[in-house]
């Protein structure tokens, strides 16, 4: 039976890392954060930030609101409170859309 390497997810990200998979500065995540409720990344003893996946889930949901959709803060932070599972699901469609996409995309160049 042939090795078949596994995909390594990390627990924890740092705020550095967290800035380059969004492409935005660290006060931006800072501000989210103090924004929106469900926005919780860990903290250490020295105060830096750790995210988790879910963490990184809830800033792609945040960021397709008010970047993509357009909402307000208090929009966006409204239809979160009301609208959860609903933005949850239609992100989890999005993540799954884009990875189809790009895997679309190899296979062209590959051709």
């Amino acid at each position: 039976m042939p090795y078949k390497e596994r995909e390594i997810n990390k627990l924890y990200y740092t705020m550095g890392e967290v800035t380059k998979m969004f492409d935005v500065n660290a006060s931006q995540i800072r501000f989210y954060e103090r924004e929106f409720d469900i926005l919780q990344p860990k903290k250490n003893k020295k105060g830096n930030r750790l995210f988790t996946q879910t963490d990184i889930a809830n800033l792609k949901i945040i960021f397709n609101l008010v970047k993509d959709k357009g909402y307000t803060l208090q929009g966006a932070r409204d239809y979160l409170r009301t609208n959860k599972t609903e933005a949850k699901e239609n992100q989890r469609v999005i993540d799954s859309l884009e990875r189809l996409k790009s895997f679309l995309v190899e296979v062209r160049d590959s051709l």
